[in-house]
């Protein structure tokens, strides 16, 4: 049964164990299913979904397919679609337990559409995928709405989703979110590997925080005992709760890195998420190049240092962890690196030179042992953060 967003979304779906039991006939509400809750929870994210439509939606909510009217494409002399999908991880775990729901979505439509950037496509439109024990219609409508606020931020469309309730194999508190979105990139203006040189520099763009990975080691650390940790106390090193600080959403760059493309001559961008700083950079160098990249550029974040001490990591594992303070990272002509620090300071984005791209020796950056492959440049850190 369909009960859903704009176009294809948020069809009701149970999938429950053996229908009869004790106590009287089978039905779906005695196996766990709400379907009034689902319907609730359609009414209450309609205003949010609303948000994000613009004139090329078609439709309205509660159909089978999400329609998204592709005329633009027409001023493309060879059009390409870019297609990314994504989760948030365990971050969900936070949230859950700090009953707190209106950023998470946010933080999904980051991870997915700062991975289409990076090619150079601007995010069209997107649809989510809700999971529940227990639907609870103001829990739903408030993850929907941060995914709504995420796509606004992203200047996309939320054209589709299912929100499923699956009583058995979720407890009643639990959940998960998934999303996909597409976009379009001319192939005229199509970024990557191919496009770097030996010269080139490293812009890095600030993180928000941790964003949305490494939060299974997080929660090992919080609820080791002896980490002194609790998401409702304020450590020292912080200015808020702790929880406050491990759900801060995920910075979305879409529109600032399409803006940088626009007006500066960009190879590539590279979206630091699980790997970290080094491993994803390599991800978008050709073979034969290596990044180095100098830690004295920047200062993390005192979370990272929080997470370090407590949980008594090494500087390598935190930078094959997390993203160390920098969220993006994008290569651009020497020539035009003031300009892409001054464009991204004028939108808002903290960004800075973090490093040069070289030729390749064959032997890892001093201080840190290079991330890549034989088909793939390779990064390296180098160097010491500040104090």
């Amino acid at each position: 049964m369909t009960t859903g967003q704009a176009g294809g979304g948020h069809a009701r779906d149970g999938d429950i164990g053996p229908a009869n039991g004790a106590g009287g006939p089978a039905s779906y509400a005695r196996a766990g299913v709400d379907i009034q809750a689902g319907d609730r929870a359609v009414e209450l994210m309609r205003a949010s979904v609303a948000r994000t439509a613009g004139p090329e939606v078609l439709g309205g909510l509660g159909g089978f397919a999400g329609l998204f009217d592709a005329v633009k494409l027409a001023g493309m002399r060879r059009p390409l679609l870019a297609t990314s999908t994504d989760g948030v991880g365990t971050k969900v775990v936070i949230a859950q337990r700090l009953g707190r729901y209106d950023t998470i979505g946010i933080d999904l439509v980051g991870m997915v559409v700062d991975d289409l950037v990076v090619c150079g496509a601007e995010p069209l439109f997107m649809t989510d995928y809700l999971v529940f024990g227990q639907v609870q219609p103001e829990r739903v409508a408030a993850i929907v709405a941060g995914i709504a606020e995420g796509c606004v931020r992203a200047g996309c469309a939320l054209i589709g989703g299912e929100t499923a309730e699956h009583p058995g194999h979720f407890g009643p508190d639990d959940f998960d979110i998934a999303g996909a979105a597409t976009g379009a990139v001319d192939a005229d203006r199509l970024l990557g590997p191919d496009l770097v040189q030996v010269g080139d520099l490293v812009i890095a763009m600030a993180s928000s925080g941790l964003h949305s990975n490494g939060f299974s080691l997080v929660r090992a650390i919080v609820d080791d005992p002896g980490s002194g940790l609790e998401l409702g106390a304020e450590p020292a090193e912080l200015s808020q709760p702790l929880g406050a600080e491990l759900l801060t959403p995920t910075r979305i760059y879409a529109r600032d890195c399409l803006a940088l493309a626009d007006h500066c001559q960009v190879r590539t961008f590279a979206h630091v998420t699980g790997g970290g700083l080094a491993a994803n950079l390599s991800r978008v160098l050709p073979a034969g190049t290596n990044a180095v990249l100098d830690r004295a550029t920047w200062q993390p974040d005192p979370v990272f240092g929080l997470l370090a001490d407590r949980g008594g990591l090494s500087a390598d594992e935190m930078e094959r962890v997390f993203n160390m303070g920098v969220g993006m990272a994008a290569v651009v002509a020497a020539a035009d690196a003031d300009r892409a620090v001054r464009l991204l300071a004028e939108r808002g984005v903290p960004a800075w030179v973090i490093g040069t791209i070289a030729a390749a020796n064959g032997s890892a950056a001093n201080g840190s042992a290079a991330n890549g492959s034989a088909a793939n440049g390779s990064a390296g850190l180098v160097g010491s953060h500040p104090g």
